[in-house]
């Protein structure tokens, strides 16, 4: 486990002896290069449960938190970038978000929440990413061979194998050509859905869809905040310090940069696949509009062929998914084992690199392949993980660095953000947990369906 730090906080001249600075969160890249790490950790396929948001929200309740989600997302990292070039600024460039919170709030306890909270962020989406690229193969494999027997805990080992090789790809910075292949596959699998949504929407014969959302007022409450828990873990990051990280000194301003080419992303995506989808199967959507458009009763509802490239491209982008959010894993790994006086590809760091994230991405694939519940978890994360470090820290943060006087609206649109999300966080929290329990009887251990 990673230490706090102690006395002076973390001068310049302590990194060159920390091995997961040096080796694994490289500072040098440009502003674009965080650009497409961004939108890697942002726009995923996760964007293709926007209109199964939207069924527990309806259309003006969805587009309306659609939109504060990605105000408050964009304002919330807008400001812990203002916090950590702040910090640069002073002498204490830090790299990552631990460290940055112990700083700032002056507490040990703080740096131990954060990293309980990013490690399980990153790794249940390593083990999502993992879940989703097998069954993304399960779904061509069977298209293929309607008949064959491979299951989908075979698909998955598939897939750890190829993590695994990817994995030894040394720093962040080495994944920002991977990462802009992954921002071209966003928009191209976004693209071929809401494509094939206004095809199979204007034929002869579109499905039946209604837009009323439940009887019960109780349980639309719930499904309203089941929902916004979804939007959070959709508009998540969580790992914003680090990707600033990887820019090279001085880092002030870039980051603002990468934001803008991030958020253009999505508003081109998140908008076209939630409206498009949610407009063709109304309260019927799936937890993978994917699914909708390729019913396991049915035959597909759009051309094969649009919707197997769409499927190729999401599983490609998987790949670079998890690799982004297994970086502060790594970095924690690397700074343990590694030896920063020898080189980075030296036999004394490459052979316990090797074993240790070998050894992570087996972890993570043999959850995949036990727990196939990605809905439902996608909702808890977004409640007990994303909100609290996407929604609420920020605001925090920048309140205790810049202290602005309280009778200035900054300081109370920041203390506004944070009563309303923990609000929803907690709200969130139990309603997730709820769906799970729900759902629970439908939940088998190393199944070949994926509940959620």
């Amino acid at each position: 486990m990673a230490e706090p730090p102690k006395g002076d906080p973390f001068p310049e001249n302590r990194r060159e002896d920390d091995a997961g600075a040096v080796f694994t969160l490289q500072s040098k890249g440009e502003w674009w290069h965080a650009g497409y790490h961004l939108t890697t950790a942002i726009v995923g396929p996760t964007i293709l449960t926007l209109p199964y948001a939207f069924k527990g929200l309806g259309w003006g309740l969805g587009f309306f938190c659609l939109t504060v989600m990605a105000a408050v997302t964009f304002y919330s990292y807008y400001l812990l970038s203002k916090v950590l070039d702040h910090c640069e600024k002073a002498g204490r460039r830090h790299i990552r978000f631990r460290e940055l919170a112990a700083d700032v709030l002056g507490s040990g306890w703080m740096f131990y929440f954060v990293i309980l909270i990013q490690t399980a962020i990153n790794t249940g989406i390593g083990i999502g990413a993992i879940l989703l690229a097998g069954q993304c193969i399960e779904i061509l494999y069977s298209n293929i061979f309607p008949h064959g027997s491979l299951k989908l805990y075979e698909f998955i080992a598939m897939v750890t194998l190829a993590m695994i090789v990817l994995s030894q790809l040394p720093s962040f910075h080495s994944l920002r050509h991977i990462n802009l292949g992954s921002l071209l596959l966003s928009l191209g699998y976004t693209f071929l859905v809401v494509g094939a949504c206004i095809y199979v929407g204007t034929s002869k014969n579109p499905p039946e869809r209604e837009y009323s959302l439940e009887s019960s007022k109780l349980a639309r409450v719930f499904s309203a905040f089941t929902s916004i828990s979804i939007l959070a873990a959709i508009f998540g990051n969580g790992i914003l310090p680090e990707i600033q990280a990887t820019l090279a000194p001085p880092a002030t301003g870039k980051m603002v940069k990468g934001l803008l080419m991030c958020y253009s992303v999505i508003f081109i995506t998140f908008y076209s696949a939630a409206a498009t989808g949610y407009w063709l199967f109304g309260n019927k959507s799936n937890a993978n509009i994917l699914k909708s458009l390729m019913p396991d009763d049915g035959p597909s509802l759009a051309p094969v062929w649009v919707l197997g490239l769409a499927v190729i491209f999401v599983l490609l982008q998987l790949f670079a998914i998890g690799l982004v959010y297994s970086q502060v894993a790594y970095e924690i790994m690397e700074k343990k084992s590694a030896d920063v006086k020898q080189g980075m590809f030296s036999r004394r760091n490459l052979i316990p690199r090797l074993i240790l994230r070998t050894l992570y991405m087996i972890f993570c694939g043999f959850f995949a392949a036990m727990l196939p519940f990605f809905g439902d978890i996608n909702a808890v994360v977004g409640a007990i993980g994303f909100i609290p470090l996407d929604f609420i820290l920020p605001m925090l943060l920048y309140n205790m660095t810049y202290k602005p006087p309280r009778s200035s609206l900054i300081y109370w649109i920041n203390i506004s953000i944070i009563i309303i999300f923990t609000g929803t966080g907690i709200m969130g929290s139990f309603s997730s947990v709820r769906q799970l329990v729900l759902d629970a009887n439908e939940f088998k251990l190393f199944s070949s369906n994926v509940v959620g």
